[in-house]
């Protein structure tokens, strides 16, 4: 079977090897002149299956309520007359729910759980290297109120599968020396003992490379302008290359990772996923006291604030901001970041050598994404991943190669059924 990925971010580049491990012949499409240069780029560094419970949970209308006004909120709803946004955001709304970010939170967990696993096998399987730790991740909480409710989210992350411990500041601080500064005002946190992290950008470029070596031809700097259909069957897709020449590539199944850009892709064919851009932000610096930086991966949860150690640097990652497409970087958003660098990790980095960056997570109001059958004969959907892209990367592979060749995949996971 030939197969024809679009995208070769996370999604599409995981999607590929898993697919050629099953024996297909598989091409990936993307515009950019290399694999992971968009959405997985510069993401926070978390392998994070201790975080399932989706955005929109309970809590999150009053949270957003609480930050409105504030261009460093941690999550930024910009009012467009856009009726995509409107249309996500009640959507989003309707998520909240008890019943409904319980069935998601469950959904998440249990690919979460599945996608680690693969990675760990293809890690061993192959060798590969990005920077990874597997330190866990400390989620760290600075009031009582939060402290107080660590036993009950730890009782329902083993409910689902996810092994965890709660700390004390003390116990942190042994965990991570790096925290003493902050220790003071720490109340408690989690610690998320099946939690990685990594650069997921390096991880993309070396899983390309070995899929290329198993025989995946990638076409890079090449727009896909639309899909192709013949006498109403779906035959591949018309395409233009880097010098506005155009052409068709065809193929048998046609795999959809084009994350954001997803919906608007298949809108000509009539289908409308429940997709929105959620930009995110990010600064890198270089590590200029390795006593200074943390080792381990570290959430702070009050600010929705992550932080990686890859290699010699030092990743800040956070904040979700809807505004449509929009790619220009607001040095609000990006400053917050870096106050938060500068006040737990004073020392620790050289600030006049940071990297920022922005980039479009493709969320789905549940934060739940689109995997299998797309209800259109031969096209198939891996995308609408959200913050947990990196997460849910080697799980989302897997399931969509085995949908691909007629398998049944193995996580307790809604996959979209052929209509």
């Amino acid at each position: 079977m030939e197969v024809l990925v679009i995208g070769a971010g996370l999604a599409g580049v995981t999607s590929a090897w898993y697919l050629a491990q099953a024996g297909c012949k598989v091409t990936v499409v993307d515009r950019q002149p290399g694999p992971g240069l968009e959405t997985s780029f510069a993401n926070g560094g978390q392998i994070s299956v201790s975080h399932p419970e989706p955005w929109a949970n309970p809590s999150a209308p009053g949270t957003i309520l609480r930050w409105l006004g504030r261009e460093d909120a941690p999550l930024l709803f910009r009012i467009r007359a856009d009726a995509a946004q409107w249309r996500w955001g009640l959507s989003f709304l309707r998520e909240c729910l008890p019943r409904r970010a319980a069935r998601n939170t469950a959904a998440v967990a249990s690919l979460a759980l599945y996608s680690r696993h693969q990675l760990r096998a293809l890690r061993q399987e192959t060798g590969i290297r990005y920077e990874s730790r597997e330190g866990g991740i400390l989620h760290l909480f600075e009031t009582p109120a939060e402290a107080a409710r660590l036993p009950e989210r730890l009782e329902a992350l083993q409910a689902l599968g996810i092994e965890g411990r709660i700390l004390s500041p003390d116990e942190a601080v042994a965990v991570e020396p790096a925290l003493a500064a902050i220790g003071p005002r720490l109340a408690g946190a989690l610690h998320g003992l099946d939690d990685e992290s990594g650069n997921a950008h390096l991880f993309c470029r070396g899983l390309a490379t070995l899929a290329a070596d198993a025989g995946v031809r990638f076409a890079f700097g090449v727009r896909v302008n639309k899909f192709d259909v013949v006498h109403g069957s779906l035959a591949g897709v018309r395409v233009f290359d880097e010098a506005d020449r155009s052409g068709v590539m065809r193929a048998d199944a046609i795999v959809l990772a084009a994350g954001s850009y997803s919906a608007e892709l298949v809108r000509p064919l009539g289908l409308k996923l429940p997709i929105y851009p959620v930009k995110g932000y990010s600064i890198t610096a270089p590590i200029i006291d390795r006593s200074l930086a943390p080792r381990v991966s570290l959430t702070d949860e009050s600010r929705r604030v992550v932080c990686s150690r890859l290699g010699q640097h030092l990743r800040v990652a956070g904040t979700a901001e809807l505004n449509g497409f929009d790619l220009s970087p607001r040095p609000e958003r990006s400053a917050a970041l870096v106050r938060w660098l500068e006040e737990h990790f004073p020392g620790a980095v050289d600030l006049d050598q940071i990297e920022h960056w922005c980039g479009l997570r493709p969320a789905t109001p549940s934060n739940v994404p689109l995997i299998g059958p797309s209800g259109i004969d031969k096209l198939y959907l891996n995308t609408g991943h959200g913050t947990l892209g990196w997460t849910l990367a080697c799980g989302s592979g897997r399931a969509i190669a085995d949908i691909v060749a007629g398998r049944q995949p193995e996580p307790a996971f809604p996959f979209l059924k052929p209509r």
